[in-house]
């Protein structure tokens, strides 16, 4: 069922529809709001959970509108979440990724929303890397123009995990000061990850990583690499021949050794472009969908010694 179609849980709704909203909104056989002594907090993909689980502490019940493993570009929402999002006390989104969870905040959300594109200016979708004649067009129509990966920048990610503690703040008061402490471990965490990664991709042979779509852009940026994208940011796009061809001749111009696809997305395109360049694939996790183990942290680790292998980093 649509976002459309499914009922709105409202607080003028009748004894039914409470009902109903109530089995709705429900989360680990838990109603959303049940627990009195925590915040109950809707985060739209795994990134915002883990903001919001590590800034929250055990002052927050964090619900993932996204299955792990699942890619969550394409969304759709049934009546459950729904109500899990109009039950919220704070909603944790990323404005222009996810159109289901844009108009589910929209209709259902009031003042409980927060946008993390809205604490830093999101990179223009066409900025860094190599844009091709039919393909940026295409892409800023589909993400008004944006570029929506701002996770994989941890000093980005750290501004962004202050400001949710300042909204927790909000919703509790009384835990503010914890929660602004545990944005400050969480900074110092990241500035280490992005001291490792200046230090790590420093010294290379390469600069240049051929990806399956354009996820990486804040990363890239961050320590001056350049980003060939298969297909743009949108992770289903099918490449056209012409575009194979043409990242195959730049991927042989740089010399590149390794193709990178992603653990949500088919590797066939990478494998295409790899065996025609005489290049191997590795994983490059976008981590959007969640990390197969551990965490954010140990899956940005695990990215930073793909890429040294793969760049010829000493």
């Amino acid at each position: 069922m649509t976002i459309r179609s499914a009922p709105r849980v409202l607080a003028a709704a009748t004894a039914a529809l409470l009902t109903l909203g109530g089995l709705a909104a429900c989360s680990d056989d838990a109603p959303a709001g049940a627990d009195p002594d925590r915040v109950d907090v809707v985060a739209a993909f795994y990134p915002l959970q883990f903001l919001a689980q590590r800034i929250g502490g055990d002052a927050v019940r964090v619900t993932n509108l996204a299955k792990p493993g699942a890619e969550p570009h394409d969304l759709e929402l049934n009546p459950r979440q729904v109500g899990q999002v109009s039950d919220a006390e704070l909603i944790v989104y990323l404005k222009g990724f996810q159109p289901a969870v844009d108009e589910a905040v929209d209709q259902n959300g009031g003042d409980r929303g927060f946008d993390v594109a809205g604490v830093q200016p999101l990179r223009d979708a066409a900025a860094g890397g190599h844009e091709h004649e039919g393909e940026a067009g295409h892409e800023e129509e589909k993400t008004g123009g944006k570029d929506p990966h701002v996770w994989l920048d941890p000093t980005r990610l750290a501004t962004i995990g202050d400001r949710l503690a300042e909204r927790l703040g909000t919703a509790d008061p009384d835990r503010a000061a914890d929660f602004t402490a545990r944005a400050r471990t969480l900074r110092a965490e990241l500035g280490q990850l992005d001291a490792d990664y200046a230090q790590g991709l420093k010294t290379c042979q390469r600069r240049e990583i051929v990806v399956s779509h354009t996820a990486f852009g804040y990363l890239a940026e961050r320590y001056q690499l350049e980003q060939v994208g298969i297909t743009g940011l949108t992770p289903d796009t099918e490449p056209a021949p012409q575009r194979l061809a043409e990242v195959a001749r730049e991927a042989r111009e740089h010399r590149a050794t390794t193709i990178f696809f992603e653990t949500l997305v088919s590797p066939k395109v990478a494998e295409t472009v790899a065996r025609e360049v005489g290049a191997k694939t590795a994983v490059l996790d976008p981590i959007e969908g969640g990390p197969a183990g551990g965490d954010y942290l140990s899956a940005m680790r695990a990215n930073l010694q793909t890429l040294r292998t793969a760049l010829d980093c000493s």
